[in-house]
């Protein structure tokens, strides 16, 4: 119960930008005054919170206010991705302190592949001058699908020497760090949460756009994860029913008509002089290339990426009506080339999907995090699981 509480408080500080006084405090969470002195004591004893000035009006005494610290603890996010691998060092307050991005070795082998990723993250430490001590753990945010309970990635799109790996506890050994690890979907929905904005709250979907797309989910707050850890696994939808085979025996599914490398093949074939012209260009320059003809009013461009958001709204539309949720988050790494273009044409279009547009509306919004919320997100899911509130510490063992 004493951690608990010491984490509902330091998350009520947390929540609370302007900081909260120890009155304020008790009001907010509901626990006796002296165990409120008593709690922050603690925290300020371990450097999680500051005194940041007084404030009061009239009589009585001035009221000090309680921050974080932000240089009270840190966490490290990893994003492994096929294309490229993001790391971001976080504050206790959730600021990025350290971003990196770096070219991914999808062909290289797994044990090789950690240890860069360890090496990488050592540097990122020296480089930020802080203690290790201070480091709460590394978050990885993976592609898909994952062993949760055993902490394992089997076999992502796009890498093929990835089989069945224990990445979490190879970066472990590696590091000698605690070490999470959750789907990039997962991840990118903590990264929504821990921002603080309205699109962080409530139930909603976030739809992640990068090298794959999927989904992650969260009801009345909570994130869903499903039994083994990989909820939100969207690419088997229907999104375009006259669209090309894919190998589910289907047409038409997320997985052939909506991946970026789908996009640009279709620009291909369209001859989209943007793309066509292109040589040894990337993903993400292809699809900026295209992105920008459409925005200078290229028209076979805008046709595809009209194409391109009828297929979501499509795909998302089954999410929305099968969860009730009330707004729709996109993000992820190609967002930025999408973002407007679907902010265009979707809110419409999910609305007039909607089983429920009578009981209220759906709101399409963008993401509160910068594209690189993979990697934020997996440094939140630490911050999160290191301090955040968690009810099952209050279950108690048989027996006690």
């Amino acid at each position: 119960m004493g951690e608990f509480n010491f984490s509902v408080i330091l998350d009520a500080i947390r929540r609370s930008p302007d900081g909260l006084s120890r009155v304020e405090l008790a009001g907010i969470v509901g626990l006796a005054a002296q165990t409120v002195s008593n709690i922050c004591r603690r925290l300020l004893n371990q450097n999680l919170i500051v005194e940041a000035g007084k404030y009061g009006h009239g009589p009585g005494k001035p009221r000090t206010i309680l921050k974080l610290n932000p240089a009270g603890m840190y966490a490290i996010g990893v994003h492994l991705d096929p294309v490229e691998t993001n790391y971001a060092l976080l504050d206790l307050t959730g600021a990025v302190a350290v971003h990196r991005t770096l070219p991914a070795r999808p062909d290289g082998e797994p044990a090789e592949v950690i240890q860069s990723i360890a090496a990488e993250i050592e540097s990122i430490i020296v480089e930020a001058g802080i203690d290790r001590s201070k480091v709460a753990g590394v978050g990885v945010a993976a592609p898909g699908p994952i062993d949760g309970a055993e902490g394992s990635v089997i076999k992502p799109p796009h890498m093929p020497r990835w089989g069945r790996v224990e990445l979490r506890e190879e970066l472990h050994q590696a590091l000698k760090l605690p070490v999470l690890l959750d789907k990039d979907v997962t991840a990118a929905v903590a990264a929504e949460i821990w921002a603080g904005g309205l699109s962080g709250t409530g139930s909603f979907a976030f739809v992640y756009m990068g090298t794959g797309i999927g989904a992650g989910l969260v009801l009345d707050d909570d994130v869903v994860r499903g039994s083994s850890g990989n909820a939100g696994e969207i690419g088997h939808i229907i999104a375009d029913p006259d669209g090309p085979p894919c190998d589910c025996g289907r047409r038409g599914c997320v997985k052939v008509t909506c991946m970026p490398e789908n996009i640009l093949a279709e620009a291909l074939k369209d001859g989209i002089t943007a793309v066509t012209g292109l040589k040894d260009a990337s993903l993400q320059e292809s699809m900026a290339a295209l992105s920008k003809a459409a925005a200078d009013g290229d028209a076979k461009a805008n046709a595809l990426l009209d194409r391109v958001a009828e297929r979501f709204g499509t795909a998302v539309s089954v999410l929305t009506n099968l969860l009730d949720v009330d707004h729709v988050v996109f993000g992820g790494p190609f967002w930025l080339h999408f973002e407007a273009k679907f902010l265009d044409k979707l809110p419409a279009l999910l609305n007039e999907l909607s089983v429920i547009s009578k009981v209220h509306g759906l709101e399409v919004v963008g993401t509160s995090v910068s594209h690189e919320v993979g990697a934020v997100g997996a440094a939140c899911l630490v911050l999160e699981d290191t301090f955040g509130p968690n009810a099952n510490s209050l279950v108690l063992a048989e027996g006690e």
